[in-house]
């Protein structure tokens, strides 16, 4: 039976993410889109201390006819914040979190949505790893930690994920909202993953997306630090109480 929806929230993290926050609303608007789902898109600035927050104000005076809203941070405190508190505001039965770069395109939304609205999930991960879309080719340890994670994350959680650190992730509103999340920053994938994957009778499905990753000098954000954090969360949300 097919999951009857009306509106896709679509949250964005943004920090400092003023070479890019343009062009990425730009992508969302003009993305292809399942007939007659509507989109929210509710931006969270965490404290940018660039013009990405004066852009996005910009761009929501410039397109009052589009359903976009912004929740502005007074300091930083992370992506895992930003995303609770997007989750708190959206209206959508679907809630899907995109990042503010250009790393993941807007036009795989379809897909990503397919297997909700075609009722086989409840939840869907994007993939890097898998499908024969285009992806960057950037840094071999950064991959190797990325499987590492994935691995560590699977062993706890008995799924067969490829790539849980994607950051296209697709859940059905009643779900997400009522788990609660803990994670500040980058933290949150782990954590998420961990959580959903309790759920009784949870559908878990993965597709896969293209990569147009960025270099350190592009304004990557992610770094080994953030690694050894995710091994902490993996084994706290997995095995602690």
């Amino acid at each position: 039976m097919k999951f009857e929806a009306r509106t896709l929230s679509i949250l964005i993290p943004v920090y400092n993410e003023e070479a890019t926050i343009w062009q990425i609303l730009g992508k969302i608007i003009q993305s292809p889109f399942p007939e007659g789902l509507e989109k929210e898109i509710i931006l969270i600035d965490d404290a940018s201390k660039d013009q990405s927050a004066d852009l996005i104000r910009r761009f929501i005076a410039e397109n009052l006819e589009l359903n976009i809203s912004c929740i502005l941070h007074s300091r930083n405190q992370g992506k895992g914040v930003c995303i609770r508190d997007g989750i708190q505001q959206a209206k959508g039965e679907i809630i899907l979190i995109q990042d503010a770069d250009l790393e993941y395109d807007p036009r795989d939304y379809p897909e990503l949505l397919a297997p909700i609205l075609d009722g086989y999930a409840d939840v869907v991960f994007g993939s890097r790893f898998v499908g024969s879309k285009a992806h960057r080719v950037l840094f071999f340890w950064h991959y190797l930690g990325n499987r590492f994670l994935t691995f560590l994350s699977n062993l706890c959680t008995n799924l067969n994920l490829t790539d849980m650190e994607c950051g296209f992730k697709v859940f059905k509103s009643e779900l997400i909202r009522p788990i609660r999340l803990r994670e500040k920053g980058f933290g949150f994938e782990p954590e998420v993953t961990a959580k959903i994957s309790r759920i009784p009778q949870i559908r878990i499905y993965e597709v896969g997306v293209a990569y147009y990753g960025r270099t350190y000098l592009e304004g990557k954000k992610v770094n080994w630090k953030d690694g050894i954090w995710a091994i902490y969360c993996i084994l706290r949300y997995n095995w602690g109480r």
